[in-house]
């Protein structure tokens, strides 16, 4: 509902990469056929994640020096957004797959990331293994500490909500070395389990607790900091998870209240001028918080120190339009949505997961009103 971009405005996907978004937009159309079935049933969505592969996306993400085609952030983002309102399962996935196989291209060693490369390539999945169960958003600052043996370090302890974890060969994760974070590949065997986790949204992502009991982390898989750190497409693609929600809950309680007639008046609920008006706000908030994103993507493209406190901004704005757009589609929706065969309480649950996911949108807040109240040191620099 928001307005469209021009093809060639500076915030939108670059010219030569908009046929990307058309396979997306292509492969979105069966995949809504089956998003309220891998809901009800918990089942991860392999189909869709092996037809995003076949079709290039996957490859595409790479840098070039890897075969890949380097898609721009703007790009990465609209195609999560168009796969989110189809089904935020998918899409959920899909990015958390790019962002952990990024992750260990780009922090490894030049014969490692080759390695990872060409697994991404050959359709082995990559999942992100980095919260803990007591770290809350810090996923970075892991409290879990690996223990130094030959051949690497092993490590005992537990990641959660790891999505896809199941068909997952390879895990991006991360442990205290030397009590240091540190940022690890690793092939899952026989000492890494899955607890299961039935979570209230996004449930084809079957998101479970993984436990490592005496893992070892290979000291060869050991990712080296970065020695021209980019940004994460996780960190650059989250709020696109939610503006795609937003945009399907506000698609439902359109035709929803389109086709719904008022027994006193014999019209239909859309000419209710009150709803006309939450509406309008609805399309304002959206558009804003899809504008937040956009620049986010492209400070992305600009690898701009200014990226991180964007990407921090951008997440909650469109965390809380999916979900302020969702109460009002279950509420439009009235009985009828609230049942369990009705594909707005799906949406409605969906919603709420992207304000929860870290960095949650109170640890956002937070951090975004601590920079604008408290004042900074002459001597230190300014976010």
């Amino acid at each position: 509902m928001t307005m469209p971009l021009p093809d060639d405005h500076p915030l939108g996907p670059p010219p030569d990469e908009q046929s990307w978004v058309r396979v997306a937009e292509e492969l979105a159309a069966g995949f809504a056929a089956t998003t309220d079935e891998l809901d009800r049933t918990a089942q991860l969505p392999v189909a869709n994640l092996e037809a995003l592969h076949a079709s290039g996306l996957d490859q595409a993400t790479l840098p070039r020096e890897f075969g890949g085609q380097a898609l721009s952030y703007r790009t990465v983002g609209a195609v999560l957004r168009v796969i989110s309102a189809a089904d935020p399962s998918t899409a959920c996935l899909w990015l958390m797959h790019i962002g952990a196989a990024e992750g260990l291209v780009q922090h490894s060693t030049p014969d490692v990331a080759r390695y990872y490369a060409d697994e991404l390539v050959a359709g082995r999945r990559f999942a992100n293994a980095l919260s803990e169960p007591t770290g809350g958003n810090q996923f970075l600052s892991p409290q879990q500490v690996a223990e130094p043996v030959d051949g690497g370090f092993r490590l005992t302890g537990a990641k959660r909500f790891v999505s896809g974890c199941e068909i997952a060969h390879h895990f991006l994760i991360n442990a205290l070395v030397d009590g240091q974070p540190t940022l690890f590949g690793l092939e899952p065997d026989h000492t890494v389990t899955f607890d299961p986790q039935d979570t209230l949204g996004l449930r084809a992502t079957r998101s479970h607790l993984v436990s490592l009991n005496g893992t070892l982390l290979r000291a060869d898989r050991r990712c080296p900091p970065a020695q021209h750190p980019k940004p994460n497409h996780i960190a650059a693609g989250l709020a696109a998870l939610s503006l795609g929600v937003a945009d399907t809950a506000l698609n439902t309680l359109i035709d929803y209240a389109r086709t719904r007639t008022l027994p006193s008046t014999g019209q239909p609920l859309a000419a209710e001028q009150h709803l006309q008006f939450e509406v309008a706000d609805a399309v304002l908030q959206l558009e804003a918080a899809t504008l937040v994103a956009q620049h986010t993507a492209w400070l992305a493209d600009q690898n701009s120190p200014q990226f991180l406190p964007a990407a921090m901004r951008a997440k909650p704005t469109a965390n809380r339009v999916a979900r302020d757009i969702a109460q009002l589609c279950l509420q439009v929706g009235g009985g009828s949505g609230f049942v369990a065969t009705s594909p707005i309480q799906r949406i409605f649950r969906d919603a709420q997961t992207g304000w929860l996911m870290a960095h949650s949108v109170e640890f956002c807040l937070n951090h975004i009103g601590t920079e604008a109240m408290v004042p900074h040191r002459s001597d230190e620099p300014a976010a």
